[in-house]
């Protein structure tokens, strides 16, 4: 799982260069449940709490890379969108925040049928114990040919 996460960080830092700036890291996946973080120093406001435009962001990042990670323990390809969007913004982010996403029980084989893939996730951003932000996506996985 290392080296995917590994693999995963340097998909982002490559690709969407605003993720290297921010220090996004994912940090672990066990039992479905996929956790990232990124420090708070380079992602704070003048508020001195973290830039609403990071948390959206790092939230997106994380479900993209549920979506990755799974495709890649399947073995199936696909690129991935993120199609549909809401953020509730429910507290300032004043640490290093803890985010997270549940995989769903989701069949990722019409990818290999040459098929797409919808995935609703759910992601939660916490500062400590307390609950800061709510994102809710729609992901589309498409075959490449």
């Amino acid at each position: 799982m290392d080296e995917l996460l590994t693999k995963l960080r340097q998909t982002w830092h490559s690709t969407i260069p605003v993720s290297e700036f921010m220090q996004i890291v994912p940090l672990d996946y066990c039992e479905g449940e996929f956790r990232v973080t990124a420090p708070i120093v380079p992602n704070i406001n003048l508020h001195q709490t973290m830039f609403a435009g990071s948390i959206y962001a790092l939230m997106t990042l994380t479900g993209w890379g549920a979506v990755w990670l799974n495709q890649q323990l399947v073995g199936v390809v696909g690129d991935i969108v993120l199609a549909d969007a809401h953020i509730r913004y429910l507290a300032p982010v004043t640490c290093d925040p803890m985010v997270k996403v549940q995989w769903p029980d989701l069949d990722l084989s019409p990818l290999q049928r040459g098929r797409r893939v919808k995935v609703k996730l759910k992601v939660q951003l916490y500062c400590q114990d307390s609950l800061c932000a709510v994102f809710e996506g729609l992901y589309v996985s498409t075959p490449r040919v």
